[in-house]
């Protein structure tokens, strides 16, 4: 279960109430084309939105693994392309949780607990989940939840958008319900049904998204029914309005009945579903915790797949049988030559089990095949820093992070990677890069300091360290004075005659 340290909490919750106040004594408001932008900007939904990732991050919830972060975006963004939104920014992680859920934060930032990727029979099952929350940010629902407690208190606002952040990070729809209704005392049965539309609304919008996208719109439903059966909630006589993603029949046989009425154009499976769901499978088990009799016993009833043989090599690596690992992988990459996935995994396998030559070999025959595959790059790198070869392993991360944008974690690698190859200006700036990432500005214009003060740095790192120090203190700077004028209006405002 996951929890929102109390500060984190309390910091979405001022964040809410600056916006509310700015907004209230403004006098011409930006029209950005919604509503519910009176009330709490895209930007400050992004802010809030990437606070509360940065404290699931900083308490180990994130799953921070290239393969499956390059996977759960990739799918992410075919599906967000549909949504034809371009002001709109999104980012998908998995959460370490076994509890069957997913969630979209504000901001655009979509979480996908493991449990939900492991309880999945296909890709189109998945990426109907994540259409789902796609639609919940395109149609700003937690802002229309927020817009629509209309002249209640301010402080009822700010609870009700902490009750929806902890619902969705810990895994309970019930503790997000529990905290509205108290909340809202009476209004409670209005603010709920309200989300229960939200809800109808994100499967409707969703399986477009999912059909435009090429995935089977009967995924949705076929999934519905999995939670229906997981939950226990099918059939039950659980009220409907106390769960934030109701299982009821209707439910299905109204996204059933969508569904067929949608042209199908289901493009195949990527081969990378299989195993990743398998690695979040392994990775996502408990440190103590032994998959192979898991495997074991799969294989005693059937043939394996590639994708539970791939996750028994993980579970054998796991368990220290790196020659086992290894070879499991190399029969698994020659009978299905040129993924990347598998060549990573097998290059990780031979470098533990000491094969130090063959290891980074199989790396860079697989980049041939795949440049700049970003998992693979990054296990090269890895791989590089562990052979003591930390300048070539800089020289690939930039390689692949001057054309596709790193996570935080990569970025961070970066830098690790820099300072072991003796270049102390780049290593600070990138972990000046890596807190911005992470939010914290305050600790990147530090890291900028140390940047500059390194010796031997080129014109050309100067002026671009110094311009980058000016854009965070800048952007410090307007935060300061936004925070005091949401100060005065929030004093002017409490001294109005009522």
């Amino acid at each position: 279960m996951h929890r929102i340290f109390p500060s984190l909490l309390a910091a979405a919750v001022l964040a809410l109430g600056h916006e509310a106040a700015a907004q209230s004594s403004a006098p011409d408001l930006p029209d950005i084309g919604s509503p519910a932008d009176a009330t709490i900007t895209r930007n400050d939904e992004y802010q809030i939105g990437q606070m509360i990732v940065r404290g699931l991050r900083e308490q180990g919830q994130v799953m921070d693994d290239p393969e499956v972060n390059d996977y759960i975006q990739t799918i992410g963004s075919r599906i967000a392309a549909q949504a034809q939104d371009g002001g709109q920014r999104f980012q998908f992680f998995v959460v370490r949780d076994g509890a069957i859920n997913a969630f979209a934060l504000p901001g655009g930032f979509i979480g996908v607990n493991q449990g939900l990727m492991t309880a999945t029979a296909n890709e189109s099952q998945l990426a109907s989940v994540l259409a789902h929350e796609i639609a919940h940010v395109t149609q700003r629902h937690i802002a229309r939840s927020i817009r629509a407690q209309g002249r209640q208190s301010l402080a009822s606002a700010a609870a009700i958008l902490a009750a929806i952040l902890i619902g969705a990070t810990t895994g309970s729809p019930d503790a997000a319900q529990a905290g509205i209704a108290i909340a809202q005392g009476t209004a409670a049965q209005q603010r709920i049904n309200f989300t229960r539309a939200n809800e109808y609304e994100a499967d409707r919008i969703g399986i477009g998204f999912l059909a435009a996208a090429g995935f089977d719109p009967f995924g949705m439903p076929d999934f519905f029914e999995t939670l229906g059966r997981r939950s226990g909630l099918a059939g039950s006589m659980v009220p409907e309005f106390l769960q934030t993603h109701p299982v009821t029949s209707n439910r299905i046989a109204e996204s059933r009945d969508r569904a067929a009425q949608i042209a199908r154009n289901v493009l195949p499976e990527s081969p990378a579903y299989q195993y990743v769901r398998e690695r979040v499978r392994v990775l996502g088990a408990p440190p103590e915790a032994d998959l192979r009799p898991y495997y074991a016993a799969l294989r005693e009833r059937r043939e394996l797949t590639p994708g539970q043989q791939y996750g028994e090599a993980l579970a054998q690596m796991r368990a220290g049988e790196r020659e086992a690992a290894a070879g499991t992988l190399i029969e698994l990459s020659a009978a299905r030559q040129g993924s990347p996935m598998l060549q990573a995994a097998l290059g990780q396998a031979l470098m533990s089990a000491g094969r130090q030559d063959r290891a980074l070999a199989t790396f860079r025959e697989g980049l041939a095949i795949a440049p700049r595959n970003v998992p693979l790059s990054v296990r090269y790198a890895e791989a590089l820093m562990q052979a003591g070869r930390a300048r070539e392993a800089h020289e690939v991360l930039l390689d692949v992070f001057n054309n596709v944008p790193p996570t935080p974690e990569q970025i961070r690698l970066t830098a690790l990677a820099a300072s072991d190859a003796g270049a102390t200006g780049d290593a600070y700036y990138y972990m000046s890069e890596y807190h911005i990432a992470s939010g914290d500005l305050p600790l990147a214009g530090k890291q900028l300091e140390l940047a500059l003060a390194a010796p031997d740095l080129t014109p050309v790192q100067r002026a671009r360290f110094s311009a980058r120090l000016k854009e965070i203190r800048d952007v410090l700077a307007e935060s300061a004075r936004g925070r005091w004028r949401a100060r005065e209006a929030s004093n002017d405002a409490g001294m109005m005659p009522r």
